[in-house]
């Protein structure tokens, strides 16, 4: 039996269950569980271990890399900048960066980047595994990119694109990277910890990223049959520049690099702090990170139907997910992002709840029944 740590208010005592039975059962190492309520902390939990080899225990203050769920504090970050008056997104992204109208993509608006619209999923030309960790290559290489559709007419999943791309033009505002802004204006303020471009301080409690354990059983990922095709877009997407997984995620280099579509570093209780404050229209214990209206305009949907990338049907905010076949959240003003093996944070306007997940070991889920969407259900059936 795996002990469970934390605190879970009575009331949900059904998160504490689901979230025992999945170590029970097999399917965790480790990982942590919040849900916040009105910005109250109504389950803290976390359990398990940090590492592969079971023998580092996952503590209070552990972090792991989330993946995706990156993509929501980038977001965030982005809607920031709007709040104070300096990114409009309706404006050309060759306003704030000139040399991104290169091919053509000169009246490519801001919003087209939130959203997945702007066709620029993928680079074309080869890149070194280095270039991950190499800001102004990564920059360029998407400035100089030809649109694989026209902007605007379709959409599809920027899978580690979107972080250069909503990141460049906050730098080019601010003078300040991605990750520090995101530091300096959200998550330093709130007292979150929540990180992209992670310090070597942080390494002895970061929790090894371990990748699925693939069976026969799992129904097959429809990227498999885009990668017969090195060539292709979505196979480009996803391998260049190329990435030899479970290595480079957990080496020091991926770690240090702002990659602000992919390599966050938090937990659970962190996370739904963040999305607390959003969920209660942008203010908790007395800061305020976002206006209410802005959050609203934040979160009306922008692209729904057959994603060009992910093949599934897909739904997108303004850098938000919102409930769809791909991404399980809630009907409703609940938007949140999700990550690759299954990490998830989330904020649900009119309950004012938020809700997160985080985990070392990656899940090869497909469809609606997946750890988070287990968990999430059960905070849900507590209210």
């Amino acid at each position: 039996m795996t002990e469970i740590q934390g605190h879970c208010d009575s009331k949900f005592e059904r998160v504490k269950e689901v979230f025992a039975h999945h170590f029970e059962s097999g399917l965790e190492i480790g990982a942590s569980v919040a849900v916040f309520l009105d910005g109250k902390p109504v389950v803290d939990l976390w359990a398990g271990h940090a590492d592969s080899g079971r023998t580092i225990p996952w503590e209070q203050d552990t972090i792991v890399m989330v993946w995706s769920t990156t993509k929501g504090m980038t977001a965030l970050s982005a809607h920031k900048l709007v709040d104070q008056g300096k990114l409009d997104l309706e404006a050309p992204v060759a306003q704030y960066w000139p040399e991104f109208a290169q091919e053509d993509k000169g009246s490519v608006p801001v919003n087209q980047l939130l959203s997945h619209r702007a066709g620029l999923p993928a680079i074309a030309a080869p890149l070194a595994t280095e270039a991950y960790f190499d800001w102004d290559t990564m920059a360029g290489a998407l400035a100089a990119q030809k649109p694989w559709w026209e902007p605007g007419k379709a959409h599809g999943y920027h899978a580690f694109t979107y972080g250069w791309l909503v990141g460049e033009p906050i730098r080019r505002i601010t003078g300040k990277s991605l990750g520090k802004y995101f530091q300096d204006e959200i998550a330093g303020p709130l007292g979150a910890d929540v990180h992209i471009g992670l310090e070597a301080r942080h390494d002895a409690r970061t929790a090894e990223t371990i990748q699925p354990i693939l069976s026969p059983d799992d129904p097959p990922s429809p990227l498999a049959a885009f990668l017969s095709d090195p060539e292709s877009m979505q196979a480009k997407v996803m391998t260049n520049p190329p990435r030899n997984a479970g290595v480079t995620e957990n080496s020091r280099e991926w770690r240090a690099a702002e990659i602000p579509a992919a390599n966050g570093h938090t937990n659970a209780r962190a996370l739904a702090r963040v999305y607390s404050a959003l969920s209660r229209g942008g203010e908790l214990d007395g800061v305020r990170i976002l206006d209410p209206s802005t959050i609203d305009a934040a979160i009306v949907e922008q692209a729904n139907g057959p994603d060009a990338v992910l093949g599934a049907q897909s739904r997108f905010a303004l850098g938000f997910g919102l409930d769809s076949e791909q991404w399980t959240y809630r009907p409703g003003r609940v938007f949140g992002h999700t990550g690759a093996g299954g990490s998830v944070g989330m904020a649900d306007l009119d309950n004012r709840l938020s809700f997160s997940y985080t985990m070392n070991q990656m899940k090869n889920e497909a469809g609606r029944d997946k750890c988070y969407v287990r968990l999430m259900d059960a905070a849900y059936e507590c209210l």
